[in-house]
């Protein structure tokens, strides 16, 4: 009986899916965002915003000093397992001297470090996807996240993000798409603000100038 109630349920999703749905309101179908932006450049934007909600905020002005933020990171919290798997990252970072020999699994490491799609000024967001080599799971699973993000990826609005992506990928568009803002927090038991339960306990952006 569970198994005829499964393949109905199946049979009417599968014959949904073939018939294309008309989006409702074309009409509200644009790029165009509902926000203002503020007068203020897109970097403040950002670091405000991203620090409010306990992200830590560092400006570089190039990749070399960016180097040396990190290692200085590294050295004082006293982390020896490092997981990053994005190649191009690595490669950069390796370029300007940063010797660090990385851990083989993210649910042991001390910290992850990533890049990152775009970063939303409007919300202290950062977009990551799963087209990056660093999958679904580094920014989710790892206890401290280290996002490298560039000046160029800087965008006001996430409708801007995510045309930032279609122009990026075309056809090929990520299978998924998140928002990373900050911390990890949930307010579920009694009412009380707990941070770090579900994700990382701590997200730093280094926002290198581009």
């Amino acid at each position: 009986m569970a198994n005829t109630a499964r393949e109905n349920i199946l049979a009417k999703i599968k014959q949904a899916l073939g018939k294309p749905v008309p989006v409702p309101f074309p009409a509200s179908e644009n790029n165009e965002s509902v926000f203002v932006p503020s007068q203020q450049e897109l970097e403040i934007e950002f670091a405000e915003n991203f620090t409010k909600l306990e992200g830590r905020f560092s400006f570089c002005a190039s990749e070399k000093e960016l180097v040396e933020q990190l290692q200085i990171l590294i050295a004082v919290r006293k982390w020896t397992k490092i997981y990053a798997r994005e190649t191009i990252l690595q490669n950069k970072l390796a370029e300007q001297g940063f010797a660090q020999q990385y851990a083989d699994d993210v649910a042991t490491c001390d910290a992850a470090i990533t890049g990152c799609e775009a970063l939303i000024a409007r919300t202290g967001s950062m977009v990551m996807s799963s087209a990056q080599q660093s999958g679904r799971t580094v920014s989710v699973y790892a206890p401290v996240h280290i996002c490298i993000a560039y000046t160029h990826q800087l965008v006001y609005d996430i409708s801007e993000g995510l045309q930032q992506l279609r122009e990026s990928y075309g056809q090929k568009f990520p299978s998924m798409v998140t928002l990373a803002t900050g911390p990890s927090r949930t307010a579920d038991i009694e009412k009380t603000l707990v941070v770090g339960v579900h994700g990382p306990k701590e997200v730093f952006c280094f926002l290198v100038d581009s």
